[in-house]
């Protein structure tokens, strides 16, 4: 890994074709395929963007969804490695520079490659290291494991392994694609049967996988459950991404008021004792299975994400947690080099203040979903509110799991649903405000699965006919301190520490950031139990009080261990945890 740094997938459009931009310059990103529709479009646009034949993959064929997503990941492989092949084989002086001044400090091919040129006629050879060090970054694809709906053909329940997820894992299984497959948004089970079943995920002699495992999680508990469940069907978990629960992008998991520092406290201790636990496992599957123990034990990398957003903290988390790269999200958003996004949604998140960015419930998943006021598609959501028409067509169906009104499951943010709903609701005793109120929550919820991916079809001038202009944003707070477009140059830069591309409002440090969205979110539990609204129950919130104070407890251990006794930066840390665990203790007088 030629950086210390990925790019994680975001939303469903925005990272899209990112490989293609950045994997020849040895940075690792990640890919979307959950939706086979607009994958569709990205490979014939890239077909004739590079004069390649494209052939169309009909809704007609059978097994068109994982046919569609093997397609699109093996011509994107195609265009990296020929991309990357023509860089090493003529590549200039300038651009061998161009490659390497994205490197860290501490690159050694980078050092080498200096000092070559302060030789006398060390340009060649200098050019010729390039040439034959220089690594490919990873395409990485990303699967929601619980968006995995039923699919039906002629009115006929499919087989399970038609499911979106589960077409979805077929079609990476299938392309010649090397590379991870992310698994977020929670535990499927079935899924992961079903992964064993591809001979890509299992080791040669040398303990090299063609296709890698990589588990999105938020705490240590998850990792060891899944990785074990795993293990037994003969399955290596290679990189543990942990993520904070709120302080990121798109949905947000939240802990149990469980804080970033403490779970990567935990992983970084219990790592050798996790390791030791699912090998054991992990061998006797292979074994039972007939299939090849490699001679040296598989690795696993630990890496995280969430709110990281000045070098400094890049560096303390690497460092202080043994970290194998660190995530970075949402400011790549306002680098076009790298993210796929329309102009008035990147001036809108350029503009974003700390007021602007909220934790919403638009999301069919029934996951609380970061958002951004004013973006397009809440914005054609209210005005099909005030028309009399709340919901969205539907045209995409890949959040369809309600079945309150039928067998077969349909989306809660679909027009279908919300006129069931308004109309049961209005059958009701309510009063008026608490129809109007239960009506609010319905409609709230916004078609994401369009709203995500209508970015790459108005940057290319694609019709939006059938899901309409309006764009879902789905930024992390770290947002707010970010304020002008960036080249990829500039961005890395900050990431290096060798530039500042801040806004000039203030900007908390990464756990404090963390710290104060649970502090709000305990708050918000806690009026729902006033309200009697999904009445979280009192044990768990009491729990969920003492998880955060804990977690205080660490950070002011951790901060007297790591900094300047009289330095200011200790002290206003020290002076942000005690008004959090004022405001805690205050807030929780209802349950102590």
């Amino acid at each position: 890994m030629m950086h210390t740094f990925h790019i994680p997938v975001m939303g469903i459009a925005f990272t899209i074709d990112t490989p293609l931009k950045v994997a020849h310059l040895g940075i690792d990103s990640a890919v979307s395929i959950m939706e086979d529709e607009l994958l569709e479009d990205v490979r014939r646009v890239y077909a004739e963007k590079n004069a390649l034949p494209f052939y169309p993959i009909s809704k007609k064929e059978d097994d068109f969804k994982a046919k569609r997503v093997t397609a699109f990941l093996n011509q994107m492989d195609d265009l990296v490695q020929q991309k990357f092949a023509a860089f090493k084989s003529s590549c200039t002086l300038a651009e061998a520079k161009d490659y390497v001044d994205l490197l860290p400090e501490k690159s050694e091919l980078k050092t080498t490659f200096y000092q070559l040129l302060a030789q006398e006629g060390g340009e060649v050879i200098a050019i010729r290291l390039i040439r034959e060090r220089a690594e490919l970054g990873s395409v990485d694809v990303n699967i929601m494991t619980k968006v995995d709906k039923v699919n039906y053909k002629n009115g006929q329940k499919l087989d399970r392994i038609y499911n979106d997820a589960h077409a979805s894992l077929r079609g990476f299984a299938k392309s010649k694609l090397r590379s991870s497959l992310i698994l977020s948004a929670g535990f499927n089970p079935a899924l992961y049967t079903y992964m064993a079943t591809f001979s890509d995920f299992y080791p040669n002699s040398l303990g090299h996988f063609k296709k890698r495992i990589v588990l999105k999680v938020s705490d240590y508990r998850s990792a060891l459950i899944q990785s074990k469940f795993l293990a037994k069907k003969g399955l290596w978990v290679s990189e543990f991404r942990v993520e904070s629960g709120l302080n990121c992008g798109g949905h947000a998991f939240a802990t149990e008021g469980f804080l970033m520092g403490p779970i990567l406290e935990e992983f970084k201790s219990n790592k050798n004792e996790l390791i030791q636990s699912v090998l054991p496992l992990y061998s006797d599957a292979l074994k039972e299975a007939g299939r090849i123990f490699p001679e040296v034990n598989p690795p696993i990398k630990i890496t995280a994400q969430g709110g990281v957003g000045t070098a400094e903290e890049h560096d303390f988390l690497l460092n202080r947690y043994q970290l194998d790269a660190i995530g970075w999200g949402s400011p790549f958003l306002l680098v076009p080099e790298v993210s796929c996004l329309d102009e008035d949604s990147r001036e809108l998140l350029k503009n974003a203040r700390k007021e602007d960015l909220y934790l919403s419930e638009i999301s069919p998943l029934g996951v609380p979903f970061n958002n951004i006021k004013n973006n397009t598609k809440d914005l054609e959501k209210e005005l099909a509110i005030q028309k009399g028409k709340a919901g969205s067509p539907c045209v995409k169906k890949y959040l369809s799991f309600n079945t309150e009104f039928g067998e077969k499951a349909i989306c809660t943010a679909s027009r279908k649903y919300q006129s069931k709903k308004i109309k049961e609701i209005n059958s009701t005793e309510l009063s008026e405000s608490k129809k109007q109120e239960a009506i609010d929550k319905v409609t709230e919820k916004a078609c994401i699965c369009t709203g995500l991916g209508t970015s790459f079809l108005l940057n290319e001038g694609i019709s939006t006919y059938k899901v309409g202009d309006g764009v879902s944003l789905c930024p992390g707070p770290n947002m707010a301190y970010f304020d002008r477009q960036l080249t990829l140059k500039q961005m890395i830069a900050h990431i290096y520490g060798r530039e500042n591309v801040l806004s000039q409002e203030e900007r908390p440090h990464v756990f404090i950031k963390e710290l104060s969205l649970y502090v709000d979110y305990f708050k918000n539990k806690l009026n729902e139990l006033k309200r009697s609204e999904k009445s979280p129950s009192l044990s768990s919130l009491y729990q969920f009080k003492n998880n955060l104070l804990e977690g205080i407890s660490y950070y002011k251990n951790l901060f007297n261990e790591v900094l300047n006794n009289e330095s200011q930066e200790l002290n206003l840390l020290l002076s942000q945890l005690f008004d959090a665990e004022k405001e805690l203790k205050k807030e929780a007088l209802i349950i102590s």
